[in-house]
């Protein structure tokens, strides 16, 4: 009896929904691409290849990213304590020798485009006379703008190979406009 109310019940229910409308073959392409094209221009149809990576999105990830990259290269040689993508900061951890003086570098991303404002380069200098004495200062002198420019450099050099191997695959130059 329970096999007889769901058959009755999912003949009323799969016919409200439509799935057999007898077409004119005429009217109807056979092509089933014409056919999609044709449901999508007039907004009743969907595609999933452009959710599933065939689209148009301009999506800048962090292995995409070529200042996000360079950057990473150029700080390789410290520990790095905080690394947020998403909120576009790049923060070491305190590094040095055993002089006692340690350094923090903090890069801050204020764009994705390669240009000589994109990036802040803060740095932090700490001079300890013992272990709970320690003077903290923000250290303003060309070494800023000396990791900027290498930052920036490489980015350029990581973008221009970038655009080589993609030309070398498709054949076309494509560029990340934001």
């Amino acid at each position: 009896m329970k096999i007889f109310i769901f058959l009755v019940a999912s003949v009323f229910i799969l016919n409200s929904c439509g799935i057999y409308r007898p077409t004119d073959a005429r009217v109807i392409s056979p092509s089933a691409d014409e056919r999609v094209k044709k449901n999508i221009e007039e907004g009743r149809g969907f595609r999933l290849s452009g959710a599933i990576g065939g689209g148009n999105g301009n999506f800048q990830f962090a292995s995409s990213n070529p200042m996000w990259r360079a950057s990473l290269n150029k700080l390789s040689f410290v520990p790095l304590n905080v690394v947020d993508y998403s909120g576009g900061v790049i923060i070491t951890d305190w590094y040095g020798d055993n002089s006692g003086d340690e350094i923090k570098i903090t890069i801050r991303f204020l764009s994705n485009e390669i240009r000589s404002d994109a990036l802040k380069v803060i740095i932090h200098k700490r001079n300890c006379k013992s272990l709970n004495n320690c003077l903290i200062t923000e250290v303003n002198n060309s070494t800023n703008n000396e990791i900027r420019l290498a930052i920036l450099k490489e980015a350029s050099q990581i973008q221009n190979s970038d655009m080589a191997l993609q030309k070398e695959k498709t054949g076309e130059y494509r560029t990340n406009k934001n």
